[in-house]
Order: C-alpha cells, then sequence, then structure tokens
C-alpha cells in the first residue's frame, strides 16, 4: 500500500454506465428493489434460524451462515453504488475501495467453500443418515464454518497485499461499478505478473475444488437415491437437496458466464453480468429456500400468524425459573 501512498492517488473514479446516465438511473431503480428484496429476504431467514428451534440443525445453521455473507457481501458495495447512479461523477476514497475490494474478495470465497460444506452436510445426511448426529455435531459444524470464513478472510489479504503493493501512476478510472481485485490491478503500471498468477491460481482452487466436491457429493446422493425402493422415498430425499443444488447452479453457472463466454463487444455487458452475480443472485436464494422447503416454509407462516414468537417468548419464560434455581 505504500506505493500507491506514493503515486498521491486520494481516490478512484468508478466509471459504471457513466456514458448512459438514463440506463444508471433505471438500473438504480431496478436494483435498489433488489438489494431491499435481499435484503429482507436473508434476515428473514436468520430470524428464523434464531426462533424456530425446528429449525436448529446444521443445514440451517450453514443455510445462516449464507444469508449472513450474501447480507455483507452485497451491502459491501451496493449502498455506493446506487448513491453513485444519482450523480454524474462516480468516486470511491482509497481507504474505501482497499475495504471494498477486502470485504468483497473475502465474502466471494467464503461463499465457494460454504456451498461445499453444505453439499457434504446434504451428504452425510442421505448416505449416512444413522451417523449424522455423530458426523455434523455442533463442534463440527462451527469448525466447518470457520473454515469456510477463515478461507475467505486468508485469500482475500493474500491478494489485497499483493495488489495495493503494486504501484499505481496517477491512473485511478476504474472501469467498473465497484473495485473488484482485478479492475484495480490493471490500473498499476509496475509488474503485475505476480498478483496475477496468485489471482488465477487461488481463484481456480477456491472455485474448482469446492465444485469438485459439489460434483462428488451428489454422485454418491444420487446413487443412494436411485437405491429408495418407494417413489415418496426418492422424493423426499431428493426434495431436501433441490434447494441447495438450484443455489449451486445459479452460483457457479453465473460464473461461468463470467468468465468462459466470449469477450463481449459492449463491456457494460461484461459489468452487467457481474452485478447479477453480486446483486440478483444472493436475492435468489431466500426465494429457493422457502419455496422448496417444506420447513422453511411452515415457519414463516408460522411468524405471519404470530405463532412462532409467541412459542419463543412462552419458552424463555417458562424456562427461566428453572434455569435460575439451578
Amino acid at each position: 500500500m505504500n506505493g500507491a501512498n506514493e503515486t498521491g492517488i486520494r481516490e478512484f473514479i468508478l466509471l459504471g454506465l457513466s456514458e448512459n446516465h438514463n440506463v444508471e438511473i433505471t438500473l438504480f431503480v431496478l436494483f435498489l428493489s433488489i438489494y431491499s428484496m435481499n435484503m429482507l429476504g436473508n434476515s428473514l431467514l436468520i430470524g428464523l434460524n434464531i426462533l424456530d428451534t425446528h429449525l436448529h440443525s446444521p443445514m440451517y445453521f450453514f443455510l445462516g451462515n449464507l444469508s449472513l455473507v450474501d447480507i455483507l457481501g452485497t451491502s459491501s458495495f451496493v449502498p455506493l453504488m446506487l448513491f453513485n447512479f444519482l450523480r454524474t461523477q462516480n468516486t470511491i476514497s482509497f481507504q474505501g475501495c482497499v475495504l471494498q475490494m477486502f470485504v468483497t474478495l473475502a465474502l466471494g470465497v467464503t461463499e465457494c467453500v460454504l456451498l461445499g460444506v453444505m453439499a457434504y452436510d446434504r451428504y452425510v445426511a442421505i448416505c449416512k443418515p444413522l451417523r449424522y448426529t455423530e458426523l455434523m455435531s455442533g463442534s463440527t459444524c462451527v469448525r466447518l464454518s470457520v473454515l469456510s470464513w477463515g478461507t475467505g478472510l486468508a485469500d482475500s489479504l493474500l491478494q489485497s497485499i499483493l495488489a495495493w503493493q503494486l504501484p499505481f501512476c496517477g491512473h485511478n478510472v476504474i472501469n467498473h461499478f465497484f473495485c473488484e481485485v482485478l479492475a484495480v490491478v490493471k490500473l498499476a503500471c509496475g509488474d503485475i505478473s505476480l498478483s496475477a498468477l496468485s489471482l488465477m491460481v487461488t481463484t481456480t482452487f477456491v472455485t474448482l475444488v469446492p465444485l469438485l466436491f459439489i460434483c462428488m457429493s451428489y454422485i454418491f446422493i444420487l446413487a443412494a437415491i436411485l437405491r429408495v425402493p418407494s417413489a415418496a422415498g426418492r422424493h423426499k430425499a431428493f426434495s431436501t437437496c433441490s434447494a441447495h443444488l438450484t443455489v449451486v447452479v445459479i452460483f457457479y453457472g453465473t460464473i461461468s458466464l463470467m468468465y468462459f463466454k466470449p469477450k463481449a463487444k459492449n463491456p457494460d455487458l461484461d459489468k452487467i453480468i457481474t452485478l447479477f452475480y453480486g446483486i440478483v443472485a444472493p436475492s435468489l436464494n431466500p426465494i429457493i429456500y422457502s419455496l422448496r422447503n417444506a420447513e422453511v416454509k411452515a415457519s414463516v407462516i408460522a411468524l405471519f400468524r404470530g405463532d412462532l414468537l409467541s412459542r419463543k417468548i412462552a419458552h424463555l419464560f417458562c424456562c427461566a425459573p428453572s434455569q435460575q434455581s439451578q
């Protein structure tokens, strides 16, 4: 970061769609609605996980982690992006860009690892049901959660250190809506080979390894489901995995569209695809889990009827005297 400071850069200009301000106004309305839906839906899932004892299981524990990742990930850049949509000059401070790049990269990696962990949870639940309580104990779930968050933080710290040690010779126009790591590295006027190589290797590792793990898990899950004799049993087994599988397809499908499609003639198209990955996909997760999961739907109905809060309050009051007597 010293090299960047020595160049005198105090802020970066986020190009966005600056040549199409009318489009940015339309995007402001659209993405404000999607961001609000994302915050409401994921906050609701976290609240249900806390309030409803029926959801106190490893699957919903990891789902709560995923919802928190989606809330923090979108909040790390969407509010500033929405504010910049209304301005003709879109800027972010040097320190703000450092923080934004670190947080977005860390949470993106965390989500990749977390989806792999959730696949392992479904594998154990379906392929080793008699050992599920033993293999997915509370301490194991906490360790797997720490692994997911720790991997994201470690990778982001490494990439951020490598990126901000590069010299920036006055070039401060980032051709994106936010401080995306590759867009920032491209501004450097020195040798970026080490940073680019590290970014390529770690990105490949943290995306492909969880994806391979997910694929292997679902191969075993599919084999186990096909051995279930009754159609009702097969449907029940698959229904516990369908929501997670849908989220995985959307998440990795968007990543594939971002990085493996032919280079677009219009660079604005790449930016909009990135926004879909960063804003739209996280907003779909609560909808997918609500529509495809009977327990979550029942919990939502109980919440709106007031049953969930009344049961929680009654539980707190009835348990308080016994705890005090102990």
